[in-house]
């Protein structure tokens, strides 16, 4: 252990003491896109304990300008990025134990896949899955690190219940004013910074520095030079989270099960059980145009010019278009309601 961490140990703060809590620690890190594939490389490097993480989604060659831990064989591979990077991160630290989980995060299993969790850092692109993580660690009494980025811009701050409001606090509306990294487009700095940010604040916290949080919100445009800093200040009492208590978006029956994702062209559909691939190989190949398959998932290039990806949580893609209506319209030709 002192070779592998002697420059962090080293850093009086940490020091043996706070290298021994790390390795004693566990993460939950919810999306493995920019901001997640940062987040578990400084996790991993760190030598935290155990570190989950949990996504839904696949590599695309459009990620590699960002998404530090992939490459073009995972592209080609089709891998999901949680697969993906647990093959990568393994190469960097194999003193760390990895949970890489293929999954949508909700209402329903949410507080399972925090179970035996010291803290959530958050990798998510969307509002709604940040709501439902915030609401789950308030219940549970896990620290929350808030991340966002888009175009240049980037926000982070450390939500602790019982110590600072929470996520509805201060954003009560999910508004992103209709921009995402799809709409407006993200450069990769600011990704860097955001995830730094919270991995810092992760690191005080599972150390016990405690005296050391920054208690604000921080938000900054890199490339125009902005940078303000908010503090948290006192939770409050309406809440519906850490005032009332309710958790609103644990409540299965507020679970959407259509969502679009970030402005992808791309709707996902949670199905109604789990999908055996290779059968599905088998019913869509007479009708499909090109399908490709591997353990995690299957894609089948449709006639109609859109794209259907099959996870075997049951959960369904219909790629190539954001319209409800017509996402519903060519699940229930190919795959029934």
């Amino acid at each position: 252990m002192e070779e592998r961490y002697s420059r962090q140990m080293r850093f009086a703060p940490i020091g043996e003491a706070g290298q021994r809590k790390l390795s004693q620690s566990a993460v939950c890190i919810v999306g493995m896109g920019a901001l997640g594939t940062v987040l578990a490389s400084h996790m991993v490097r760190a030598g935290v304990g155990l570190v989950r993480f949990v996504d839904r989604d696949y590599v695309e060659m459009s990620n590699l300008q960002r998404q530090m831990l992939y490459d073009e064989d995972d592209v080609a591979s089709g891998y999901p990025k949680a697969v993906a990077a647990e093959k990568k991160l393994r190469r960097i630290n194999s003193d760390v134990r990895l949970e890489a989980v293929v999954a949508d995060v909700t209402a329903h299993n949410a507080e399972e896949l925090l179970e035996g969790i010291d803290l959530v850092l958050d990798g998510t692109d969307n509002f709604q899955t940040r709501y439902l993580l915030n609401d789950a660690c308030f219940k549970l009494g896990i620290p929350f690190a808030y991340g966002g980025v888009v175009s240049a811009r980037g926000m982070s701050a450390m939500f602790v219940p019982g110590s600072t409001p929470c996520l509805r606090c201060l954003i009560p509306a999910a508004d992103s004013g209709g921009e995402t990294c799809d709409t407006v487009g993200v450069i990769a700095p600011v990704v860097d910074i955001v995830a730094s940010y919270q991995a810092a604040e992760a690191l005080k916290y599972l150390v016990g520095a405690h005296e050391k949080r920054r208690r604000s919100l921080v938000t900054f445009d890199l490339w125009d030079n902005h940078y303000f800093e908010m503090k948290l200040g006192q939770p409050v009492p309406d809440c519906p989270c850490c005032g009332r208590k309710e958790y609103p978006a644990l409540n299965p029956k507020e679970q959407d099960e259509m969502i679009s994702l970030c402005g992808r062209g791309s709707v996902q559909i949670a199905g109604k059980g789990p999908l055996d691939l290779e059968r599905w190989r088998q019913r869509l190949e007479p009708a499909a145009v090109k399908i490709k398959a591997n353990p995690y998932l299957l894609r089948a290039e449709l006639p109609e010019g859109e794209r259907l990806v099959l996870f075997p949580d049951g959960r369904v893609l219909v790629q190539g278009t954001d319209d409800f209506a017509r996402a519903r319209t060519l699940y229930a030709r190919y795959i029934g309601l």
